[in-house]
C-alpha cells in the first residue's frame, strides 16, 4: 500500500462507507495504479452477495478478490461458484493472510467473531472493512479501538441506511433547522412474523453469537439516530424480555425440516423451496453443524424479543426507542419534536399506504439489489403556529431503499461528489451505535441507567465527531 497517504486523508475517503456493511475503496484513494486486492472472510449470504457477487459484477475494473475464507469448506466452494471468482480459498484465515497478502479484508463472519478477524487483519498491515455490527460487547469494542490505534491501519463499518433518499430527506430537514433545535424523538421499529422470526431460527437468537437484536439489528437504528441528531449517546435505560419465542413456544424441534409439528406451527418455514439457502447452508451442514432453519422455539434461545429504551444524548435530546420482533406488519415510525415544529416519518405502515407487497415478500424486496423501481413515500413537516406540509420523497424499493447502490457508487464511481449531509461514517460511528445496544443490555441486567462513557474510552460528544 502507498504509505505516503496520510491517515486523515485515508479516513476522509474511506469513511464514505455508510448496514449494513463494509465496502470497497477507489484505487486512487490508496495511491495505486492497480486493482485493489480484496479478501472476504465469512461466506454467508450477506458476504457472498452484497460484499461479494455485487462488487465482482459492478466494479471489475477497480478490485479483484484474491482470497476467500470460512470455517466451512462446503460454503467456501459454493461461494466461489456463486461469486464467479477464481481465487484460492482458505479454512485457515491466518494462512490466507500469509499467502495472499491483501490490501483490504472484508469481514462478514458471525458478529461475535468480528473482532478476531478485524484485529488480525489490522496486525497484518491490512485495512479492514467490517459488516455491521462492529462487534457485540464493550470489551471487544475496546480491543478493536486499541488495535486500530496500535497498527495505524484503517477500519470502517458501513451504514447503508443513511444513504437512502428517504433517510437523507429527514437529515436535510433537521440540518436545515426546519423544526429548530430537536428536543425529543419517538422511534418505533416493527419486524413482522416473517422477517422477525428469521433471527430466532439462526445463530442470531443466541446472546453469545449476536449480542441480541439490541446490537445486531438495532445498530442500524441507533446509527440513524446518532446521524440525524448529529450527536452522541450519553446514557441508556432499557427494558427487555423474551416472551414470545424460545421456551415460550407450545412445542419445538431441531429444525423446520425435521419437525413433527409442521402442520400446526405458524412459524414453519420450508427452506427446501429456497434453492440458494439449500446450496449455501443445508448442503454444508455436515461441515460445521450449522442449521439455518432452526426452530424458533428452541430452549437455547436467550435474546430479547421485546425491547424498549430511553436514550439521553450529549446535546440533551431524549429518544424513546422500541423494537418489536413479532409484529403483524414490517415497518417503522419516527417523530422528531423541536422548538419550532415536528417531523413525522414512516415506511411500510400498511394502513397508511396500499402496499403492493405481502408481508412475507416485503423484506426480500428490500434486500433485492436488482430492483430499481421508483416509489414515492411521504413525510410530514409541521411548523408551530402554521399548517403542516406533506413532502413526497422519491426513493426505491430494493437495496435498502436505494441506500446500497448509493453507498457503492459513492465509493467507486463518484468518490469526489460533495457530501453535505455527512453520510460518511467512521469507526467511531460504528462503536457508538453498538454501545447503545450494549448499554441497553447492561441496563436490563442491572435495572439501572448505564453511562456510555463507562463502557470504553470513548467519551460522548454533544456534536458527533466527523
Amino acid at each position: 500500500m502507498n504509505t505516503s497517504l496520510s491517515r486523515k486523508e485515508f479516513l476522509t475517503a474511506l469513511a464514505a462507507l455508510a448496514a449494513g456493511a463494509a465496502a470497497q475503496v477507489p484505487l486512487n484513494t490508496f495511491g495505486m495504479q492497480r486493482k485493489l486486492r480484496v479478501v472476504l472472510v465469512g461466506t454467508g449470504v450477506r458476504g457472498i452477495s452484497f460484499w461479494g457477487r455485487r462488487l465482482v459484477e459492478q466494479y471489475p475494473d477497480l478490485l479483484e478478490f484474491v482470497g476467500l475464507s470460512d470455517i466451512n469448506p462446503g460454503r467456501l466452494a459454493y461461494a466461489k461458484r456463486y461469486m464467479g471468482v477464481n481465487c484460492p480459498t482458505f479454512v485457515d484465515f491466518d494462512e490466507l493472510l500469509r499467502k495472499v497478502k491483501p490490501d483490504l479484508v472484508i469481514v462478514c463472519t458471525k458478529d461475535s467473531t468480528h473482532h478476531e478477524f478485524i484485529i488480525k487483519g489490522l496486525a497484518a498491515g491490512c485495512d479492514v472493512l467490517t459488516e455491521k455490527p462492529l462487534t457485540t460487547d464493550e470489551a471487544k469494542a475496546q480491543a478493536i479501538l486499541d488495535a486500530e490505534r496500535k497498527y495505524d491501519k484503517n477500519l470502517i463499518v458501513g451504514f447503508n441506511y443513511r444513504w437512502s433518499p428517504y433517510m437523507t430527506k429527514i437529515k436535510e430537514l433537521l440540518q436545515n433547522g426546519e423544526i429548530g433545535d430537536v428536543t425529543s424523538v419517538d422511534f418505533n421499529w416493527y419486524l413482522n412474523v416473517h422477517h422477525g422470526a428469521s433471527y430466532f431460527r439462526r445463530w442470531h437468537g443466541l446472546m453469545d453469537s449476536g449480542g441480541s437484536l439490541w446490537v445486531h439489528k438495532a445498530t442500524h437504528h441507533f446509527d440513524l439516530l446518532n446521524w440525524w441528531l448529529d450527536s452522541e449517546p450519553e446514557e441508556v435505560f432499557a427494558y427487555g424480555a423474551l416472551e414470545h419465542y424460545g421456551s415460550n413456544g407450545p412445542f419445538r424441534g431441531k429444525s423446520c425440516r425435521s419437525c413433527p409439528h409442521k402442520q400446526e406451527c405458524a412459524y414453519y418455514w420450508d427452506i427446501t423451496k429456497d434453492r440458494h439457502s439449500m446450496n449455501l447452508y443445508v448442503e454444508n451442514e455436515a461441515h460445521d453443524g450449522y442449521v439455518r432453519d432452526g426452530c424458533v422455539y428452541r430452549h437455547e434461545i436467550d435474546i430479547y424479543d421485546k425491547m424498549s429504551a430511553q436514550i439521553k444524548y450529549a446535546n440533551n435530546v431524549v429518544a424513546n426507542y422500541s423494537l418489536t420482533t413479532y409484529s403483524p406488519f414490517e415497518g417503522w415510525r419516527i417523530a422528531f419534536n423541536g422548538h419550532k415544529g415536528r417531523i413525522e416519518a414512516w415506511l411500510d405502515i400498511p394502513w397508511m399506504k396500499n402496499g403492493e407487497l405481502d408481508q412475507e415478500s416485503l423484506h426480500a424486496a428490500e434486500m433485492d439489489q436488482t430492483r430499481d423501481d421508483v416509489i414515492h413515500e411521504p413525510l410530514v413537516l409541521y411548523k408551530n403556529w402554521t399548517d403542516y406540509k406533506i413532502i413526497q420523497v422519491a426513493s426505491e424499493r430494493g437495496g435498502h431503499g436505494g441506500g446500497d447502490r448509493r453507498l457503492h457508487d459513492k465509493l467507486f464511481r463518484d468518490k469526489d461528489a460533495p457530501d453535505p449531509y455527512g453520510h460518511t461514517a467512521g469507526v467511531r460511528d460504528g462503536a457508538m451505535s453498538i454501545l447503545v445496544g450494549v448499554a441497553a443490555r447492561r441496563s436490563i441486567e442491572q435495572g439501572a441507567p448505564v453511562k456510555i462513557a463507562s463502557l470504553t474510552d470513548l467519551k460522548p460528544m454533544p456534536k458527533r465527531m466527523a
